[in-house]
């Protein structure tokens, strides 16, 4: 589990294919901030720009970390095979740590798109087309995941083709994340409030199984 508060920004230094077809993943070399390694182990979990991903190997003092990613999860996910691509970083959350931003899996549910990305004030406005079966789960003031940050959405507005929510930036968010790099046009992984799933699924529980008259 993760919160969905960032705690570093790193780098894809290597993206290096698995097998010669589509069917096989990738295996990612990646750059971090000096230190971010000294309490990583083989096995342990970091979510990736959002996605969760598996330590396969690391060198701390080379601030260096490989994972590998199958053919499945790339296609499910956006910007995790290009080379020099920056992504955020979030360790696996501990059981005492404090809980700042949501309770997130590290699932990606869809990938969205930026329509806008703009300064607004002291602020920035970031703007996203989200696919249109997650449109149930954005809620006004409620919490989204975007590359793995908790946000807050700010507006929702439905369209034929998806659903944009609009959301506020504060300068430290903006310089202390990937986030910076986003601009219109660009693919984002989204996760939704895994209350909105539960609650769903409680609402919906039984109504599949009931015998017909």
């Amino acid at each position: 589990m993760f919160t969905g508060i960032i705690t570093g920004v790193g780098r894809i230094a290597a993206a290096d294919d698995l097998g010669s077809s589509s069917q096989h993943g990738k295996r990612l070399t990646l750059e971090a901030p000096a230190g971010y390694l000294d309490d990583v182990g083989l096995g342990d979990s970091i979510a990736i720009n959002g996605a969760c991903m598996t330590v396969t190997r690391f060198d701390a003092k080379a601030r260096r970390f490989s994972i590998d990613i199958s053919a499945e999860s790339l296609a499910c996910t956006a910007s995790l095979a290009q080379a020099g691509t920056p992504v955020n970083l979030e360790k696996a959350l501990r059981a005492h740590d404090r809980l700042g931003g949501h309770i997130v899996s590290g699932h990606v549910d869809g990938i969205g798109r930026v329509s806008r990305f703009e300064p607004v004030g002291e602020s920035f406005q970031l703007c996203i087309m989200a696919p249109a079966d997650l449109a149930k789960y954005l809620a006004y003031k409620g919490s989204i995941t975007v590359n793995g940050v908790s946000l807050t959405v700010n507006a929702v507005r439905d369209a034929p083709d998806g659903c944009e929510v609009s959301i506020n930036l504060i300068p430290h968010t903006v310089e202390n994340t990937a986030l910076h790099a986003l601009s219109a046009g660009v693919t984002v992984n989204l996760e939704i409030d895994l209350i909105a799933r539960y609650v769903e699924r409680m609402l919906g529980a039984g109504a599949s199984t009931k015998e017909a008259p």
